[in-house]
């Protein structure tokens, strides 16, 4: 490149009144023509068939419906903080079953499934009452056995005491 020529300044051999292409006038687009699918390009001068072609089964498609579920009006009880205090309180596997059970009753409320939750929730309380039976039961033999070992511990330390 010529370091006497500005970049401000066109080359010498530059026409003005030349234009470039893309400022030149260009033809217009075609109009657009509808061509539903299945039937072969038409021109204006041609009339567009109105059925299929001849031979073609016609195959009717029906649209797609989607039905969406409401919560359910009244819902059905989950027992979910039942089944929270029979996990941390009573009986931990019991209480985690009770728990996932009250889990799908409340998902099954919320997609309006009745019968579903239900049952879900017939389940979760059943586990629960179990539960919170085996946790009771567990503690009172608990206590029982502590009592009994602290008996016998005083019974022994008695004797102990008295002999010497």
């Amino acid at each position: 490149m010529d370091p006497s020529q500005s970049f401000n300044h066109p080359p010498e051999a530059y026409n003005s009144s030349e234009k470039t292409v893309m400022l030149q006038p260009v033809a217009p687009p075609p109009a657009y023509q509808h061509n539903p699918a299945g039937y072969p390009p038409s021109f204006p001068s041609q009339s567009v068939p109105q059925g299929p072609y001849p031979g073609q089964s016609v195959v009717a498609v029906q649209p797609a419906v989607f039905v969406t579920a409401a919560p359910l009006a009244n819902p059905v009880p989950d027992y979910l903080g039942y089944s929270i205090f029979t996990m941390l309180c009573c009986c931990l596997p019991l209480g985690i079953a009770a728990l996932v059970f009250s889990c799908s009753t409340r998902d099954a409320n919320y997609s309006g499934r009745r019968e579903l939750a239900e049952r879900n929730s017939k389940t979760a309380r059943t586990l629960n009452h179990v539960g919170v039976g085996v946790g009771l039961i567990s503690l009172v033999a608990f206590i029982i056995y502590y009592v009994m070992v602290l008996n016998e511990i005083n019974k022994m330390t008695s004797q102990y005491q008295y002999r010497y």
